[in-house]
């Protein structure tokens, strides 16, 4: 079983790739190991994908994001920090709460999605002109390039290449955290704190991009080992890799950059107007507003639909996707098995006359007609804790 996500941005850079601090424990624990976003990181391990899917949907899966790019904006006050980052993103982060994080995209002029990130203003009132940002492996360089050019004199961006970042997600990841950080069982999702994890100082966020209940750990990446040995002593927590991450996120309907989402598409083409909050869709004041306000007032000609083929077979990212009649009316951007859904998934762009859940469409798979339906998304019912 192999992962679209992992195997199509293995090509690329002839350089050797990057290493994050665990890279020997990945190896150590028998791990696969693929050039993914500049990185060498590990898409299974010896138990394989299947396994490593299952494992987090019933238990706890611990995974290295520390490829991800992690940064700060710091400024004066809350004020002006968020406004200097709503002049670049849709979501309303002058009203963001301390101590909670918010979903955004980074847009170009004409609203289409440079990269999606995640925003979080930390609980801790000392800190209150900085936000942290989490932002995609692959455009990492980019993202602080095009950000810094664009920040008022006082607010800068700060790297914060000194951390990494681990992810431990499932139903068992609550307990497994507490168990040696006991703050961490009284957040919510979509929350953030500091605490002691391994008696390591951590930004822990109650998030993650599974679909499951977890955490996303960031800590200095001197210490994140510790932190990684400690959570794999408990038995119900166990490794997974690049693959799985994949089909977890498919099944939970969630956009991988690159496949999902792209320069070409706009928020509301993608199915994120909830990442768009009413302040922003009035007042506007961010790139592509004007396209994006349309979009909102007039609707889209095209839309993300969730696709469920029939019988076994996958329909892969790039396939057409015809009516019955056999008029293309769209192309498939993810795709492939689902563990739990126990068959095949996939999500794409199709004309929005035909977006319609329950709506009949072939799935152009190696030249022939595989039937399918729109279907709602996610797959399989989330598990955040709200």
């Amino acid at each position: 079983m192999a992962t679209e996500a992992a195997l199509s941005d293995a090509a690329g850079s002839d350089a050797a790739p990057l290493k994050t601090p665990l890279h020997a424990r990945h190896v150590t624990l028998g791990g696969k190991m693929v050039p993914f976003a500049g990185y060498d990181m590990p898409v299974q391990y010896p138990t394989g994908i299947l396994t490593e899917h299952n494992w987090t949907r019933e238990k706890a899966g611990l995974f290295d994001v520390s490829h991800m790019g992690q940064c700060f904006l710091i400024g004066p006050d809350h004020e002006t920090t968020a406004r200097a980052l709503e002049a670049l993103i849709p979501a309303d982060i002058v009203n963001l709460a301390p101590g909670k994080q918010r979903y955004s995209q980074l847009l170009n002029e004409e609203g289409g999605i440079l990269d999606d990130l995640m925003v979080t203003r930390s609980i801790d009132p000392d800190e209150d002109g900085a936000l942290y940002l989490v932002v995609n492996a692959a455009c990492k360089d980019a993202d602080y390039a095009h950000i810094e050019a664009r920040l008022p004199a006082n607010v800068k961006l700060v790297k914060a290449e000194h951390r990494a970042l681990i992810a431990l997600q499932g139903p068992g990841a609550e307990a497994a955290l507490a168990a040696i950080a006991p703050e961490a069982a009284e957040m919510g999702f979509m929350t953030s704190r500091t605490m002691k994890v391994a008696g390591h100082k951590a930004n822990v966020s109650r998030s993650g991009y599974t679909g499951e209940d977890g955490y996303e750990i960031s800590a200095a990446a001197t210490k994140i080992g510790e932190i990684w040995d400690t959570l794999l002593l408990d038995a119900n927590v166990k490794p997974i890799g690049l693959g799985a991450r994949d089909s977890l996120r498919l099944e939970a309907g969630l956009c991988l950059y690159g496949h999902d989402i792209d320069t070409t598409t706009s928020p509301v083409e993608a199915g994120l107007n909830w990442s768009i909050q009413k302040r922003r869709r009035e007042e506007g004041g961010f790139p592509g507003a004007a396209r994006i306000q349309r979009e909102f007032a007039d609707g889209v000609s095209r839309i993300r639909v969730g696709l469920k083929p029939e019988g076994r077979a996958p329909a892969r990212e790039g396939s057409e996707i015809a009516t019955p009649e056999g008029e293309i009316v769209g192309k498939v951007t993810s795709g492939g098995f689902g563990p739990t859904l126990n068959g095949p998934c996939a999500m794409g762009y199709v004309a929005k006359a035909h977006s319609a859940p329950g709506t009949q469409l072939n799935l152009i798979v190696r030249g022939k007609p595989l039937p399918a339906v729109v279907a709602a998304m996610p797959f399989v019912p989330n598990g955040y804790k709200r």
